[in-house]
């Protein structure tokens, strides 16, 4: 019985942390929306024409201390998310802002057609720029034919 208890105490913490999650994620604007996706679409076309030093500069600082450099921040993402790096199509879902952050879902297709689901973090910089700190790609159901 008392694991079940905790079970349930667990189920019942996790509802309130994602009702809290939604409930402090804000309203974005057609203009804050297209700001920060022009950041990771900026990036995205640094990508395209192998400019590691400008793909690097919308990296947020964490992310610039983890890889060092622009060349080998350039080689985890051709190597680690091609789809990323060469997307045949990318389409921007509907923002969320999350106390100081922004998240944007993007949906990306690659060369063969598949479609992926990139997951961009972005933080305020003191400079009040925008810069990415995360993305997280994961497999999307479907085929673009």
């Amino acid at each position: 019985m008392r694991h079940l208890l905790s079970k349930l105490s667990f189920l019942l913490a996790f509802i309130c942390f994602l009702s809290a999650t939604q409930a402090s994620a804000a309203e974005v604007t057609a203009a804050q929306a297209k700001q920060k996706q022009a950041v990771i679409q900026a990036q995205l076309n640094a990508f395209a024409v192998d400019d590691a030093k400008r793909a690097f500069s919308f990296a947020a600082p964490n992310v610039r201390e983890v890889f060092g450099t622009p060349d080998r921040f350039m080689e985890m993402v051709r190597s680690g998310y091609p789809v990323v790096y060469r997307p045949a199509a990318v389409a921007f879902f509907k923002p969320q802002a999350l106390e100081g952050s922004f998240i944007q879902r993007v949906q990306l297709t690659d060369a063969d057609g598949g479609v992926w689901l990139a997951t961009y973090q972005l933080e305020r910089q003191r400079d009040k720029s925008w810069r990415i700190s995360g993305c997280e790609v994961v497999p999307s159901e479907g085929r673009v034919a």
